[in-house]
């Protein structure tokens, strides 16, 4: 009698896991699985976007290879993403050392520099627009620096890692708050102090959360898009194109839609291949500290 109840309880459990599990399934292949599905058959075809299209093979793949425009999107993208990964977990676990030591109103300091996560990339991208394209330079006397090629790029960096650093800046917080205190008191006997505290305490026992933060940022660093729509559209002469933004623009509006799905397949697999190498870097250097 008691293994049937059991048997009755363990099956009405399954049920419900399966009542839970099918519907987000199914919601993530209509919406997930299957676009990216759909992603890859187009990019091997001529198609616009819209009306009929031919079969090309893989010469969308080696057009991609020969365009300037695509290599060029490509370069700005990884110097972006690179130097913004740096910045913002620099000054990322710089606040979150003086936002974890013993300060008056600590909690409220926290949950203000959380803020710029919650403001949509969209509205935090227009306001710097108008912050460089209008105070600053009135401040200065100079021309907006939206308008250089050469330094938009810059404008753009200051956004990301503005942004960027209230999720990162939280996690270096949980990741000191599990550093025990009597690992620092023993330090201090041993004479650890300053730099070598940090150096040797500190580092080794928060690595994890900078091999985390580290691929986080850099995935949402290389798929940088909401920022450059918002004060650049990609400009002035295509400086500030990144892939993201080049795949939207001229997959849905420039008739290269076929094109840009191979674009965006080989910027999937790149992403994937990078979080990769990265984590591996990074957990092998967790075990050499």
């Amino acid at each position: 009698m008691a293994s049937l109840t059991k048997s009755k309880v363990g099956s009405a459990r399954m049920k419900t896991f399966y009542a839970i599990l099918i519907p987000v399934l199914i919601l993530f292949v209509a919406f997930n699985t299957f676009p990216l599905i759909t992603g890859v058959f187009y990019s091997f075809t001529d198609s616009k976007g819209y009306g009929a299209f031919n079969i090309v093979g893989l010469l969308n793949y080696a057009d991609l290879f020969t365009d300037t425009r695509v290599l060029n999107s490509y370069l700005f993208t990884f110097k972006v993403a690179v130097v913004a990964t740096i910045f913002t977990n620099v000054v990322s676990l710089m606040l979150a050392i003086a936002l974890s030591s013993k300060i008056r109103f600590k909690s409220a300091l926290r949950g203000l520099f959380f803020v710029p996560k919650i403001l949509g990339a969209l509205v935090v991208g227009y306001v710097f627009s108008y912050l460089f394209t209008w105070i600053i330079p009135a401040m200065t006397g100079t021309e907006s620096i939206l308008a250089s090629p050469d330094l938009a790029w810059i404008a753009i960096v200051v956004v990301l890692v503005w942004q960027g650093c209230a999720q990162t800046t939280i996690i270096y917080i949980t990741g000191l708050s599990s550093v025990p205190e009597d690992v620092y008191e023993a330090g201090a006997l041993d004479g650890a102090t300053g730099w070598n505290k940090f150096r040797y305490i500190t580092l080794p026992l928060i690595m994890p959360s900078i091999t985390t933060n580290m691929v986080l940022v850099m995935k949402d660093m290389l798929m940088v898009f909401d920022q450059i729509v918002a004060m650049t559209s990609g400009g002035p002469s295509q400086s500030t194109e990144s892939i993201s933004f080049l795949i939207y623009n001229n997959g849905l509006a420039g008739g290269q839609f076929g094109f840009q799905c191979a674009n965006a397949v080989i910027f999937f697999v790149l992403i994937a291949a990078i979080s990769i190498i990265q984590t591996n870097f990074l957990s092998s250097r967790e075990e050499q500290l």
